[in-house]
């Protein structure tokens, strides 16, 4: 062997060990705007930790849910951080398909997360989510809309005024509709804000026997108003709107209102990203006197699978993209108005973020008003404000979701809707044991 020769395979052979040594993380992720900015900032997490490659999964919200659930049920072990919500995670404790995060670094600050927000993520004393961004849902609409319609908006609307503005201030021949609402069938897309709005309307899922309640009035009335309320103020092909196509007209001039997510608000409001950024105005979700606003509860949250080889370096990355310093991050590089929000009470403490985030105080609000252990007016045996906390409602709400978005696109009646929603759900409920 020659020298060249030996040095040569030398000088590979460390290569391949320094290649080897690096761990790769393979990450799940939804496509929505906080997670397309956290992949474009993790070039500070891979400075703070050379050792770690990471590797994105960023799917649509019904395909990665779809996809998560299908590889952490089988064992698959796919990912080894998953981006999942405040349903899953209790579930998914007590089925030991998660580690708990318990080393997360001296520096975490684990009080300083919401107690709404943490709560949904701890199960027997353990977090087993970190949360990435906590939201309730409210009202974003155009200022300059209603003062040209000689409207005022109340801080807390009832949905007899929001259906009224919104036909008021719609211009179809400008394509400027009242009001923009989910209508792509999914549990956490149009049946997200749905239960919400029925809980307002007096309506629930089930009732303490864990009977469904489609062939209750209540439910008649929502579905009723919902869909009138579109046909008259929303934009065409609304069954097919979810988040991500609701935030891009409403960004685009659109949409005179938009019931969503808390979390949509720095976008809406964001002049690199919106075209009526100046012009928007908030207000908590609408009501119907009845004790309950249509607001919700949830965070998308970091978590890990057990199955995962890679927990401790997993655990590194989660405590990265959810830790105060990856806000202070997002601040310095893109304002404080984008700071992912809903997770930490030292945001909300933050003056720079407070005189930025006009909408900081209703997204507080919103999030501290809702409540997952009473969601309804009248009793229930579950737990979720908008879901119900049992292992059947993934493959339930989205049945009824593709119902409702069928009434919403006018394949089927809101009577028809509801009937197929309840002889679905009874059957489903029946089959898995809680009907006798």
């Amino acid at each position: 062997m020659t020298l060249r020769t030996f040095l040569l395979g030398a000088c590979s052979a460390l290569a391949f060990a320094g290649m080897a040594s690096a761990e790769t993380l393979t990450i799940a992720t939804v496509n929505n705007g906080d997670m397309i900015r956290m992949q474009k900032l993790t070039d500070d997490f891979k400075a703070k930790n050379p050792g770690i490659d990471l590797e994105w999964v960023t799917l649509e919200e019904n395909v990665l849910r779809q996809k998560v659930t299908t590889d952490i049920a089988t064992k698959g072990g796919q990912y080894d951080v998953l981006t999942i919500g405040t349903y899953e995670v209790p579930i998914w404790a007590k089925q030991d398909w998660l580690l708990p995060l318990d080393n997360l670094g001296a520096n975490y600050d684990i009080d300083d997360l919401l107690p709404a927000i943490r709560s949904g993520l701890t199960v027997d004393g353990k977090l087993y989510a970190a949360p990435f961004y906590g939201e309730s849902s409210m009202v974003m609409y155009r200022k300059d809309l209603f003062e040209a319609a000689g409207l005022k908006m109340p801080d807390a609307p009832t949905w007899d005024f929001v259906a009224d503005a919104a036909r008021k201030i719609t211009n179809k021949d400008k394509e400027i509709y009242g009001i923009c609402l989910r209508g792509k069938a999914g549990w956490g897309e149009n049946m997200a804000f749905l239960t919400a709005m029925s809980n307002s309307f007096g309506a629930r899922w089930f009732d303490e026997k864990w009977k469904p309640q489609f062939d209750q009035p209540e439910w008649k009335d929502t579905l009723d108003f919902y869909v009138k309320l579109m046909k008259d103020a929303g934009p065409p092909g609304a069954s097919s709107n979810g988040f991500n196509e609701n935030l891009a007209l409403f960004q685009t001039g659109k949409c005179g209102m938009w019931i969503d997510a808390t979390v949509a608000a720095s976008f809406v409001a964001d002049p690199k990203q919106s075209q009526v950024a100046d012009k928007v105005g908030f207000a908590l979700a609408p009501d119907k006197g009845l004790g309950k606003r249509g607001n919700w509860l949830w965070a998308w949250s970091l978590a890990i699978p057990a199955g995962t080889q890679k927990a401790e370096a997993a655990q590194k990355f989660v405590a990265w993209a959810t830790s105060k310093e990856y806000s202070n991050l997002v601040a310095e590089k893109e304002g404080w108005l984008n700071a992912p929000p809903g997770t930490r009470k030292s945001l909300y403490a933050n003056a720079d973020y407070q005189k930025a985030a006009s909408f900081a105080k209703m997204t507080l609000d919103s999030i501290e008003s809702a409540d997952p252990t009473k969601p309804t007016v009248k009793p229930v045996p579950y737990v979720g404000v908008q879901f119900v906390a049992i292992p059947e409602f993934q493959g339930i709400g989205t049945a009824v979701g593709q119902q409702f978005s069928a009434a919403l696109a006018g394949q089927l009646s809101v009577d028809q809707a509801l009937q197929a929603a309840q002889q679905l759900t009874t059957r489903e409920m029946t089959k898995a044991g809680y009907i006798k």
